[in-house]
């Protein structure tokens, strides 16, 4: 059994004030099945990028052998599928390589075409084929499931399952999650926590202790309240007496003993006074330890358009070509008002292509299309990697109310910090979370997500399916998501 030992690890990125990681201590077994989970912008891409040495922070890292890391750009993906896997594995011999791509559910025919030509879903397979068919070194996979259909992975999930070492995994979708881990280590906002388990048996227990911290903060908050009402009496109380003591002495009464009388039972009162102001700070010290951990998911809000006809698109005897060729055909679609309905298919099946000839773009099909006239929809691309310059000015551009917009992505556990900076140099998750809040700020009869989860992180999810569940939007959507799909569509359609 061999650790991989961080020690009082941090690092911040050039330019930010903010650190990813601060003191940070970890002990990993090489032999775990490790899925590493947190909010979009919690540091898990930047942990994998330190652990294989392609960023540099202070502290130290000690690996008992060299890290993989995935995914690793093609250098010339042109070049046969072959040279370009073996130049990112040096040490791997042809047939270990092909032993794994039949394990992943490729044939070794793939080899010998260009890398270019294969599906994001075949590359990954190759890729990953390639990253555990070489056996002196640790794998670490940076969400290897953005390209793979809904085969692909649980087909990848199998394999990985399957393995007989460890390996470090970024994934956001739980079914996978679930599929092929046996540990998580999860970076919460106070630092990271790892257990043994699956996912689920994970979110179970961070739920129920979530609920446990609720329940005592909501005592605390009674107990505050009880406090300071008691110090505020007092408080009243005191000053009465003191100024009864002012009075007695400004008339210079001092007969009885009133005067010594009523100065200690001021002193006494201010005294009380103050220790129940104590009281009150602690508890409020107390509360302020709670819910830190707890993933703020602060509900969202949607106001889907209604059209006056139900029936808002239809397609019939559908075939779509492209290049050339027929990507899919016979297809037989309608959408009605109330209705979310998932496309399903392998890659390459014609999903997208089929969302962009009902968004009304231009595209080679034969059969029939048919859009209600009037009707507004709200998209959501598959890519995001075209958003540059300040959100503000594109929000403006998009003419989408820029609160909403903003309450939205906090909602989203998007940093503040990110408002005044080049969308260029956002996270792929916080790049899509900018896409989804800027189509949730359009009231729409119609909304055309495709792919919208990529890289969004597993609690924003949650807040997403909550939401469709809550205001019933129509929408036509494609994911890859299994728990996403099963709990959001209403209906299937398979390409």
């Amino acid at each position: 059994m061999s650790q991989i030992i961080i020690q009082n690890l941090s690092f911040t990125y050039e330019g930010d004030y903010t650190p990813v990681f601060q003191n940070l201590d970890l002990r990993l077994d090489t032999n775990w099945k490790l899925g590493l989970v947190g909010r979009n912008g919690r540091g898990k891409t930047t942990l994998l990028r330190l652990l294989a040495e392609e960023l540099e922070g202070t502290g130290t890292i000690s690996c008992p052998e060299p890290m993989a890391y995935y995914p690793r750009p093609a250098a010339d993906p042109e070049r046969p599928a072959l040279p370009v896997l073996l130049e990112a594995a040096p040490e791997l011999e042809e047939w270990q390589l092909i032993r794994e791509l039949y394990r992943l559910g490729l044939d070794e025919e793939i080899l010998s075409r260009p890398f270019s030509s294969l599906s994001g879903g075949e590359q990954t397979r190759a890729q990953l084929a390639a990253l555990f068919g070489a056996e002196d070194c640790f794998p670490m996979l940076d969400e290897p499931t953005n390209h793979l259909d809904s085969s692909g992975r649980e087909q990848v999930a199998r394999y990985l399952r399957s393995l007989d070492r460890g390996f470090l995994l970024v994934s956001h979708d739980r079914a996978f999650l679930d599929g092929c881990v046996d540990h998580i280590l999860a970076l919460n906002r106070t630092g990271p926590e790892i257990m043994r388990g699956s996912f689920s048996t994970w979110l179970e227990e961070k739920e129920a202790r979530d609920r446990g911290e609720s329940a005592r903060n909501e005592k605390l908050k009674g107990e505050i309240r009880r406090l300071e009402d008691a110090a505020r009496a007092r408080k009243q109380k005191a000053d009465a007496v003191e100024r009864a003591k002012t009075g007695i002495s400004s008339q210079g009464i001092v007969k009885h003993g009133l005067r010594p009388y009523l100065g200690e039972k001021s002193r006494k009162g201010q005294q009380q006074r103050l220790n129940m102001e104590r009281r009150a700070e602690r508890a409020i010290r107390e509360k302020s330890a709670l819910l830190q951990d707890i993933e703020t998911a602060d509900s969202l809000k949607l106001f889907p358009a209604r059209h006056y006809s139900q029936r808002l698109v239809e397609g019939k005897n559908l075939s779509i070509h492209y290049d050339g060729r027929t990507i899919c055909k016979g297809i037989d679609l309608t959408v009605e008002q109330g209705e979310r309905v998932c496309l399903e298919g392998g890659n390459g099946s014609g999903k997208t292509s089929l969302l962009r000839l009902i968004l009304g773009e231009e595209g080679s099909y034969t059969g029939q299309l048919w859009r209600v006239p009037g009707l507004e929809i709200s998209y959501v691309p598959q890519q995001a990697d075209h958003l540059t310059g300040s959100p503000l000015d594109w929000a403006e551009e998009q003419e989408i109310d820029l609160t909403q917009f903003l309450t939205i992505l906090r909602k989203l556990d998007f940093p503040r910090a990110l408002f005044e900076r080049d969308m260029a140099g956002y996270s792929a998750g916080q790049k899509k979370k900018v896409l989804l809040a800027a189509s949730l700020c359009r009231s729409a009869h119609l909304y055309v997500w495709d792919e919208p989860l990529n890289y969004i992180d597993l609690f924003s999810r949650m807040q997403i399916e909550q939401l469709l569940l809550e205001y019933r939007p129509t929408m036509l959507f494609v994911e890859h998501d299994k728990v996403f799909r099963e709990k959001v569509a209403t209906r299937r359609v398979t390409l």
